[in-house]
């Protein structure tokens, strides 16, 4: 797919202001720019439509203050969320009566239907920016508000499998398809609701109302399924490792995952050999062996791995790669589009 860039860099110097101003006016969620310093001023905003959002990527920007008054709210509100993630300098912000400063490393959450004030440090930073509509975040919206003017880690605990996802989605993006950037959307999604969930529920502790019924235990099931993710090589990975990490009982988190029709070991196996299946497919990991490939999603006996793999596609792990390699090649030479693990057993 394609992204709309827009580089200060294109533009002659006197008119790069001007031109980073309508920028951000004509985004989705458009704002007003100000102290913008004719001669110095350098800036660079990649945009990349995600589904019904977008994922955004800033950069080599400084002294730049930028709002959204209430008059914008009132005259525009696409009833969007946004998250910020730093990556390089800093950008304070001001919303709902709070001000928060975010480093490299730290990520926050807005509401276009609150005035803000945004203000880049001063020297170049870089971040991202991840907006979608608010209908499509299943998670209590009177409690969200709860988060605007907090500073949350994305470099450690839950909150890294989130921001290594998305910096990862926007590197890649000029690979994927539309439908790519569906699919993308709703894992990006279902991964900021088990990061918005534990600190919804670390909030509860605190004295703050917890997230309750159906949409807690979706919550709960989305941040274990993100721990699981995340700890797949640990071959140690198993129902009583996760419910002593989120302190559950063994028969509650079986029955979390009961309500989604599988087990806990039913989803570790299944999230291992898919990642399995997908690395030797990959062309560009043709040097690891098979065992190298299992070893690193939890598997360090090949024979256990073999049985596993062999149960789950009806052929060995050897057969597999064989038998992928031999319709990527077949496809290549009739000018096809490879489309690795297409006819074989999930």
């Amino acid at each position: 797919m394609r992204s709309t860039v827009v580089d200060t860099a294109d533009f002659p110097v006197s008119e790069r202001p001007g031109a980073w101003a309508g920028a951000m006016a004509r985004a989705q969620v458009p704002q007003r720019v100000k102290s913008l310093e004719t001669g110095t001023f350098a800036a660079r905003i990649e945009m990349m439509p995600l589904g019904a959002g977008q994922v955004s990527v800033l950069s080599s920007y400084a002294s730049v203050a930028a709002q959204r008054t209430p008059r914008h709210v009132r005259q525009s509100d696409p009833e969007m969320y946004r998250v910020v993630l730093v990556t390089a300098g800093e950008v304070g912000i001001e919303q709902c009566r709070q001000q928060f400063l975010l480093r490299d490393g730290e990520m926050g959450f807005g509401d276009s239907s609150q005035p803000i004030d945004i203000h880049a440090g001063d020297t170049p930073g870089r971040h991202l920016v991840f907006q979608f509509p608010k209908k499509l975040l299943a998670l209590p919206h009177e409690r969200l508000n709860r988060l605007c003017g907090q500073s949350l880690p994305w470099t450690q605990g839950i909150g890294r499998l989130f921001g290594q996802f998305l910096a990862g989605l926007a590197d890649g993006y000029a690979q994927y398809t539309p439908q790519d950037a569906s699919r993308l959307e709703v894992t990006a999604l279902d991964l900021l609701s088990a990061v918005l969930a534990h600190h919804l529920d670390h909030d509860a502790s605190s004295g703050g109302p917890a997230v309750s019924g159906a949409s807690g235990q979706q919550a709960l099931f989305l941040q274990i399924s993100a721990f699981i993710i995340e700890h797949l090589s640990d071959p140690d990975l198993g129902p009583e490792a996760i419910a002593a990490a989120h302190h559950l009982s063994l028969r509650y988190l079986h029955r979390v995952f009961e309500v989604h029709g599988t087990t806990p070991r039913a989803f570790i196996r299944q999230q291992r050999l898919d990642r399995c299946r997908r690395d030797l497919v990959n062309p560009a990991l043709d040097h690891l062996t098979i065992h190298t490939i299992a070893a690193r999603w939890g598997y360090p006996q090949p024979a256990g791995f073999s049985r596993a793999f062999r149960a789950a596609t009806g052929m060995s792990p050897s057969e597999y790669r064989a038998t992928q390699r031999h319709f990527t090649l077949r496809s290549l030479a009739h000018g096809e589009e490879a489309a690795p693990g297409r006819g074989l057993c999930a």
